[in-house]
């Protein structure tokens, strides 16, 4: 059952990528035909061709590897110095090995003079080129939406799960009592695991947070009020203070610091909790700049990553993950012991990390990837009307083509991460904790 399950996972995200990628490709295609552009190809995936089927001007169809996607548009550089123009591809891999010029010339028809990607405005193209990214950010922002408010996020809540029963500094690592171990208050007051709080001095509890920042801050004399079969009691504890774990400014546990507080002796337990929409906009916002700082540090992995992949260190729980690395976490996720509800918002969150992670990726000023055509559209419409405001000539389209040099170690280096990272996730994979 472990081993189906797993490959039932795995096929269930390849499943998922195909779909952020040909759903990344509709955006650029539905773009380019509303602008006028041809296209000649919407492919998902690279390699051999498994299935194709022309509709009207364009041919539709899947390769074998399932690791990207492309459309090809005629006419994406200007014409060099011999006036050729060719059809290019917004695969960065396709990219590499399509000569900027030439290759597919004999491809130009009758009458694409006038649908030429270059020939557009560079607004035209900014639209053209972002949605792409667009298309796999609104995905995974409906995605956590849809998580967030109908399941929630898996949270400590007010709820009793345990009641400790004795008082052991958290900085002694032990959970064993001992003779000279006093009992916890909340054992002397009576709590009960499956009791949910409702107040504390009188204060309402509803949520974990707020609950722990109010019995950390008192020692004494305290009035819990729970709800135990229905009913609403008020059980009287005497805090003390006990060494306890740091939490940062989201409550969660900073590793190897205390601090001297409060303390009443249970574990909460955990559950989802449906998120209202501002509270939904607040966590994806804080997703977003999660993911822009990851990005950010990607040069600085690098180490780390190939010592877990090489020398058999530690792989860090937040070291990048590819493509495989995803899948086998997928795998994972199939077999935890949890309601299918509960491995069903895992797997979905997965899936919108990914397109959220393909959004900040391509949007980067980096050819061959969609925001360094971005960037080229804005720089051309800038010089154009630099030139137009201290009435100069017309400087003309911004050849795309002669940063082609940098795209070539763009690309390497990025081929290079990859099989980095695609020979840790294989070796040395993040596994959930």
């Amino acid at each position: 059952m472990t081993v189906l399950m797993t490959v039932l996972g795995i096929a269930i995200f390849a499943v998922g990528l195909l779909v952020s990628i040909a759903w990344h490709e509709l955006g650029h295609l539905s773009t380019a035909k509303i602008f006028g552009i041809r296209v000649p190809q919407y492919m998902v995936g690279f390699g051999p061709t498994v299935w194709s089927r022309h509709r009207g001007e364009t041919e539709y169809g899947i390769k074998a590897i399932p690791m990207g996607g492309y459309i090809r548009m005629i006419g994406m550089f200007p014409p060099g110095e011999d006036g050729k123009v060719t059809a290019r591809s917004t695969s960065p891999f396709r990219s590499m090995i399509e000569d900027a010029r030439s290759a597919a010339y004999e491809e130009l028809q009758p009458g694409d003079e006038k649908r030429l990607f270059y020939t557009r405005k560079p607004w035209k193209r900014v639209i053209v080129m972002f949605a792409g990214p667009f298309m796999n950010l609104i995905l995974a922002v409906a995605i956590f939406l849809t998580t967030l408010m109908t399941f929630g996020v898996n949270t400590q809540t007010t709820s009793v799960a345990s009641v400790s029963d004795c008082v052991i500094q958290q900085s002694e690592k032990r959970d064993t009592c001992t003779a000279g171990d006093p009992a916890a208050p909340a054992k002397a007051a009576g709590l009960q695991a499956g009791d949910k709080i409702v107040a504390f001095n009188g204060r309402r509890a509803d949520d974990w947070a707020a609950l722990q920042k109010d019995i950390r801050s008192t020692v004494g004399p305290a009035t819990i009020t729970v709800v135990r079969a229905g009913q609403r009691i008020d059980l009287k504890a005497d805090l003390i203070e006990n060494k306890v774990a740091r939490t940062d400014g989201s409550g969660k546990y900073v590793k190897d610091q205390y601090v001297t507080a409060g303390f009443l002796g249970f574990a909460p337990a955990s559950g989802y909790v449906p998120q209202t929409f501002g509270q939904s906009a607040d966590r994806m916002g804080e997703m977003m700049q999660a993911g822009v700082t990851s990005l950010v540090q990607l040069p600085s992995k690098v180490p780390d990553l190939w010592n877990a992949a090489f020398n058999g260190a530690d792989r860090a729980q937040d070291s990048p993950m590819g493509v495989v690395g995803a899948a086998r976490v997928s795998g994972e996720i199939f077999n935890l012991d949890l309601p299918a509800t509960h491995i069903l918002v895992i797997f979905l969150n997965l899936l919108a990390g990914f397109n959220l992670s393909l959004f900040l990726f391509n949007m980067l000023p980096l050819l061959p990837l969609d925001g360094g055509h971005i960037a080229g559209a804005l720089w051309e419409s800038l010089r154009r009307n630099l030139a137009k405001l201290f009435k100069r000539p017309d400087p003309g389209p911004f050849d795309v083509a002669k940063l082609m040099p940098v795209a070539y170690v763009v690309a390497s280096v990025f081929i290079c991460f990859t099989l980095l990272v695609m020979v840790a996730d294989v070796v040395n994979p993040i596994k959930i904790t």
